[in-house]
């Protein structure tokens, strides 16, 4: 894993100057790659490189450039299937000098051009100079687990793997993307291609880039389809997913340096786990993290999995918290991001670290085999009751109801029926939208200042959402909902945040459940293979009935999460009140202070829950600390 940065300028540069940009900007990366550092500079191109060493050890540097310099490359990310490929282009003629997937890479595209990349199956984002083309190529792959940030001003192009090496090369104004601010107030992280700046842009997942002759030129070339005419039974589709997991699990065990694997206690990770077992000579190394906090400490469950499978087990005791690492996690993440289980997966990179440089996880399989039953079910079900009712009947009705039931985090959770009245006044995917968003539409109305309102102009956050729930080919509310959160939450929130921290602490992680066969697989499988009754995840389940105790496969969904919550009305409270009302000049320009401050106090008093919104906002005046 490594981090990558760049520039281009079109009329040309001083070449001593270009290094010394460059070098500036790769060095805002060392802890994405703090083995190596590598530069390429010509006259008008300039590409950097942070190497954390992961595989061909002795002769895996960057840039890598072959036939003279035509053709350079800056990688960041590892291609599974590289020795595959190489074979094929040695049966082709091409002749390799380094063992690296790095050389694959750029090999591939002397061969292929562009389309390279369908051809790649592994986590990416790259650049090639092509001299030959007078041009810059950028990727990035299929789920976005590797990010990737661009510059243009039609003078220059320049790109980094993560936005604070293109400010430390100078390139942007800093001027604040109302667009992304309102995404950012809306979801508590902004997607993809926007930023919190408005002359920043984030490449999409799945998406190629070519710079030439000036002009920027952006292409798709993925998506995932979903078809729900498998008819594979349960124990069929169950052995065809056997087979993919375990080649994607294979694929990810190449390494040269110390691997292992995060082990929860969750049924994802455990099966992950139970494949490494198969398949190594030696006990799987595996590292497990408890909490002082009851709801985030898995390790007994994690134990009885370890001593199942017979692994090298590690286990680290911890009392989280955000006091300690909210400053620094705002500095990685270069732009505002709210996600509050940043701080557990803080610590679980720091210390699985301490062991290993590679860990495999199991991220990937609530999203594609239908883990988010607590948003899954109940719209599955809105839905049917959709079908039933007649649309002016229905929203009429339960517009009434959604509008007058009481909104009380103190009432039992059977009884708090007031967003399910509201949703089913709505549309599927307006209701769907309602649950994905953290701020509705009603407490803008009551926060959002006149003039950022008006610098909004037209733009809706639903916009970027939907157009993922709706552009799914499948009418079904279930796939639906998966599609918008493989392309959108997934991406810009999940993938974010694992990246993010891991590269904090110089940690590659692997996650064999997206690859992207697998992805594929999931979207042909009609929904009682994914759902059933209250349990979600059907298949991963029966899959592991032979594998793991009983106790993995039973357990419900636990999140990730924190005590955000009480952190507000006490030990945060302070650093909370200081970055909200005082220090953040982004929040006062755009809020309504007085009616901020009533959020806060029905917070502060127990009356209702606000403690999303207002640890989106603590981290958006930490962001403005660093950045702005």
């Amino acid at each position: 894993m490594c981090g990558v940065a760049g520039f281009y300028n079109f009329q040309g540069h001083n070449q001593d100057e270009a290094r010394v940009q460059v070098l500036s900007m790769v060095r805002e990366l060392v802890h994405r790659g703090p083995d190596e550092e590598g530069v390429y500079v010509d006259g008008k191109y300039a590409l950097g490189h942070r190497r954390l060493s992961i595989i061909d050890l002795s002769s895996g540097q960057q840039p890598l450039a072959i036939d003279g310099g035509a053709l350079c490359i800056v990688f960041n990310g590892e291609i599974y299937n590289f020795i595959e490929i190489r074979k094929k282009l040695e049966g082709l003629g091409h002749v390799f000098r380094t063992k690296s997937d790095t050389e694959v890479i750029l090999r591939a595209y002397k061969q292929w051009g562009k389309k390279c990349v369908a051809r790649l199956n592994g986590m990416f984002a790259f650049a090639v100079i092509d001299q030959n083309n007078q041009s810059l190529f950028l990727a990035r792959d299929r789920l976005g687990k590797k990010p990737l940030y661009y510059y243009h001003d039609g003078k220059t192009f320049a790109f980094a793997s993560e936005m604070k090496a293109i400010l430390k090369g100078g390139f942007s104004r800093k001027q604040i993307d109302c667009s992304g601010l309102d995404c950012f107030y809306s979801f508590g992280y902004i997607p993809s291609p926007l930023t919190i700046f408005s002359d920043i842009k984030k490449l999409e997942p799945a998406t190629t880039l070519e710079v030439k002759n000036g002009v920027v030129r952006k292409q798709k070339y993925w998506s995932v389809q979903f078809d729900e005419k498998n008819s594979l039974t349960l124990r069929e589709a169950s052995q065809r997913l056997e087979d993919l997991l375990e080649d994607a699990v294979t694929q990810r065990l190449i390494s040269d340096v110390p691997l292992g694997a995060f082990l929860s206690g969750g049924l994802d990770s455990t099966l992950v786990v139970s494949y490494m077992a198969g398949i190594l000579p030696k006990p799987v190394l595996t590292n497990s993290i408890g909490f002082g906090l009851r709801e985030l400490n898995e390790l007994p469950i994690a134990g009885i999995v370890a001593d199942h499978l017979r692994t090298d087990h590690r286990e680290f005791i911890l009392e989280p918290s955000a006091l300690d690492v909210i400053n620094d996690i705002a500095w990685h993440f270069d732009e505002p991001f709210a996600d509050s289980s940043a701080i557990p997966t803080w610590y679980v990179c720091k210390m699985a670290r301490k062991n290993v440089t590679v860990a495999l996880s199991g991220d990937g399989g609530d999203e594609t085999f239908g883990g988010y039953t607590f948003r899954y079910i109940p719209h599955m079900f809105e839905s049917a009751v959709r079908r039933l009712i007649p649309d002016r009947v229905r929203i009429s009705l339960f517009g009434i109801l959604g509008s007058v039931y009481p909104e009380r985090a103190s009432l039992p959770r059977p009884f708090r029926l007031k967003t399910i009245f509201q949703n089913l006044a709505l549309n599927d995917a307006e209701a769907f939208y309602r649950d994905l968003v953290w701020l509705q539409a009603e407490t803008k109305k009551k926060i959002y200042s006149m003039s950022f309102c008006n610098s909004i102009g037209s733009f809706f956050p639903s916009q970027m959402a939907l157009k993922h729930y709706m552009g799914c080919a499948s009418k079904n509310p279930l796939s639906r909902s998966q599609n918008a959160d493989l392309c959108f939450y997934m991406p810009e929130d999940v993938l974010v945040k694992v990246d993010r921290m891991s590269m904090a602490h110089s940690l590659e992680v692997r996650s064999p459940l997206l690859d992207y066969r697998i992805t594929e697989f999931a979207a042909t499988l009609p929904a009682r293979l994914k759902i059933r009754k209250s349990q979600g995840k059907v298949l991963l389940r029966h899959l592991a009935g032979s594998k793991l105790p009983k106790v993995v496969i039973n357990q419900p969904k636990r999140g990730f999460s924190i005590p955000v919550a009480k952190w507000l009305r006490n030990e945060l409270k302070p650093l909370a009140r200081e970055m909200i009302f005082e220090k953040s000049h982004i929040i006062q320009e755009t809020l309504i202070k007085e009616n901020l401050g009533r959020l806060w106090d029905e917070h502060q008093t127990g009356l209702k829950d606000h403690s999303v919104f207002l640890w989106g906002l603590t981290m958006l005046g930490l962001w403005e600390k660093h950045y702005y």
